[in-house]
């Protein structure tokens, strides 16, 4: 039987009418959205604490950023990083960039002093836009380390302390500070431009009608788990096949509204914000504090919330807590859950529930559902996750309480998106099925078992349903490249189009898609047993008191874990149950008895070979600061190996 050809998505592409290039957008949206708010955040200056900007004024400031990075010197093709986290300024630096026909730049807030140094002086960034003094200093500090870079603009601060983003002298510099509020200033200093500087100051519509779909739009680096992070070459075109091919998956309506606060250095968070925008509706910034996310999604109201797995679980988590602090809470909890998904699956299949089930289900709504959906404002009509497995409980708990959760799979690399879960189409534990305009299939497996993805796609075929490899994905989403690393590049792409990316799946028989697991991650025991440790990860982390888990076992004889804590929730079990925790829980022994329930539990889930037959309690969560976490959030699993070695081999010591 011939092997299966690459599936594509049965969608239809949009046919919306969208910017030509994303130097086009902010004048696009601004003559398609006028007065409509574009952007609106949390300022001091407003009796209510929120400022709106419309997109007739997001125009004007984009504009006003471009010709201000035209004084400083800046060409069409010249890179400028965006160094801050996720603040209106960020949007206004990012339309600014791509407006002036510039390639953006991304750099997240919290890398350090190395990652700044090859990010800025791989990418040949000239300019460096910085949240504020603090980070332009970091800059200014190594500046002997990047010769390239020219100028330092600051997106907030006073204009003696350097340039100032909206105050950068050109031709819409007063009209961009009077949308902002903002003083005018003359204090600035500018370095001069280039004297081969061959653009005037008014050229900018030339600029935007020149760029093309083929034109690099940004290099967004990745943070890898080992060695430095490489940097991703997305055009305009990449980004304009996802666009198209995302945007009726999405529900949108004038009026609707998408609250941000991932970080805006990540391919994710800026198609939200391109798509926001294109659909002509707000954007609203988170206030600064992750701490404070839930607490202002009551108060922003947002139809529309992208986020990785952790907030969601976390609701979840407190909700649970909340209902084990009442005597036989836990089981009206979990009833109420079942009502509701009972519920919820035969409204999906368009029947309505009996009396009786119609009965339960309000009283569940009234006492439960209702107040979760307040939690989130009470408007949320489509949520996304992303970047991480979500747990099952989870998944479950959202449905029941009426709000629509939609997982998607993609990478940089990919334009940030292959496949989406969406209302027209959806099927939980999957991360739904590849979007217009993609071809999906995965590579044959290997004797590794992984998917030998090169060799597959050059035969012209892939495996069939079910089967596990490489996921592999072709068409004009797919990056050209990375920034000056062919040899990396001829790794993951092939001479037609293939990208490699290094995960792992299946489809089904309805072509919805499966993530298993990352193919260099896997372990091989020395028994020879294939281990993929994202399951075990997995499993382990459906547990409230599990933060972090980590599988060891390669060319071991059978497997481990080192575990970290969630310190949040240990404290609630910790003040039900009074226990006194010491300031190391981890060596508490009823602590440990929670954990090993927890291991006991993920264990019945797994095969054999795969269970965890002993774990360590570690003192110390992962973070990005210790180098134990990309930027990103994800585990840099050489890393923790590294700093835990001693408390692996006592594992596998004697007895």
């Amino acid at each position: 039987m011939p092997e299966p050809d690459a599936l594509s998505s049965p969608y239809p592409l949009s046919r919306l009418p969208a910017p030509p290039t994303l130097a086009a957008l902010a004048d696009w949206a601004g003559a398609r959205y006028g007065g409509r708010p574009a952007l609106r955040f949390r300022s001091p200056d407003e009796p209510k604490g929120w400022q709106e900007v419309s997109y007739e004024q997001l125009r004007t400031l984009a504009r006003g950023v471009a010709r201000g990075l035209m004084g400083l010197g800046v060409a069409p093709g010249d890179r400028a990083a965006i160094l801050a986290e996720t603040r209106p300024e960020w949007t206004y630096a990012h339309l600014g960039v791509l407006t002036a026909g510039a390639v953006v730049v991304p750099v997240y807030p919290t890398a350090g002093d190395e990652e700044v140094v090859w990010v800025l002086g791989d990418s040949g960034a000239t300019v460096v836009i910085c949240e504020d003094a603090v980070q332009a200093a970091k800059v200014e500090r190594l500046r002997d380390r990047l010769p390239g870079v020219r100028a330092v603009v600051l997106m907030s601060g006073a204009a003696e302390e350097g340039l100032a983003l909206l105050e950068l002298p050109g031709p819409a510099a007063e009209s961009t500070l009077a949308v902002h509020g903002m003083p005018d200033s003359s204090t600035s200093t500018v370095p001069s431009v280039p004297s081969d500087a061959s653009d005037p100051l008014d050229d900018l519509d030339a600029r935007i009608a020149s760029r093309s779909a083929d034109d690099l739009a940004t290099i967004v680096y990745t943070s890898g788990t080992t060695g430095p992070p490489k940097g991703c070459r997305v055009t305009h075109g990449n980004i304009a096949a996802v666009r198209d091919g995302t945007l009726d998956l999405i529900p949108s309506e004038e009026g609707d509204s998408t609250y941000l606060y991932l970080p805006l250095a990540h391919t994710m968070a800026q198609l939200v914000e391109f798509e926001t925008l294109i659909q002509g509706t707000t954007l609203i910034y988170f206030g600064g504090r992750i701490e404070g996310v839930v607490t202002e999604l009551a108060e922003a109201r947002p139809t529309h919330l992208p986020s990785v797995p952790r907030l969601f679980e976390k609701v979840h988590s407190v909700v649970l807590s909340l209902a084990e602090g009442q005597e036989g809470g836990r089981e009206r909890f979990e009833e109420a859950v079942r009502t509701g998904v009972a519920v919820a699956e035969l409204r999906e299949r368009g029947e309505e529930p009996d009396a009786e089930l119609a009965r339960s289900w309000r009283e569940a709504d009234e006492r439960l559902f209702s107040l979760v959906r307040g939690a989130f404002g009470g408007r949320l009509k489509w949520a996304l996750t992303g970047a991480a497995p979500i747990a099952p409980a989870t998944l479950d708990f959202l449905r029941a309480c009426g709000i629509a959760i939609f997982e998607g799979y993609g990478m940089t690399e990919s334009g940030g998106v292959i496949s989406l879960n969406h209302p027209a189409a959806l099927r939980y534990g999957s991360v739904g099925r590849p979007m217009p305009g993609c071809e999906v299939r995965i590579g044959s497996p290997g004797r590794d078992g992984g998917g030998d993805g090169t060799d597959g796609a050059a035969a012209g075929g892939g495996v069939g349903p079910g089967v596990e490899g490489e996921v592999l994905t072709r068409g004009p989403h797919v990056f050209g490249g990375y920034h000056g690393d062919p040899a990396a590049t001829a790794a993951v792409l092939d001479a037609d189009g293939w990208l490699r990316t290094g995960d792992l799946g299946h489809l089904d028989e309805d072509g919805y898609l499966f993530i298993t697991g990352r193919r260099k991650d896997l372990i091989i025991t020395s028994g020879g047993k294939n281990l993929t440790p994202s399951l075990t990860e997995f499993a382990l982390q459906q547990s409230r008191f599990v933060s972090r888990a980590v599988m060891v076992g390669d060319r071991r004889p059978h497997p481990v874990a080192l575990i970290t804590l969630d310190t949040d929730e240990l404290r609630g079990w910790a003040e039900r149950e009074g226990v006194t925790l010491g300031r190391h829980p981890a060596r508490e022994k009823r602590v440990r008895e929670l954990v090993q329930e927890a291991v006991d539990t993920a264990n019945a889930q797994l095969s054999r070979p795969a269970r965890i037959r002993a774990f360590a309690l570690l003192d110390e969560d992962f973070d990005v600061a210790g180098g134990l976490l990309t930027p990103s959030l994800k585990v840099r699993r050489p890393a923790v190996l590294t700093r835990y070695a001693p408390e692996i081999e006592a594992l596998y010591g004697p007895g």
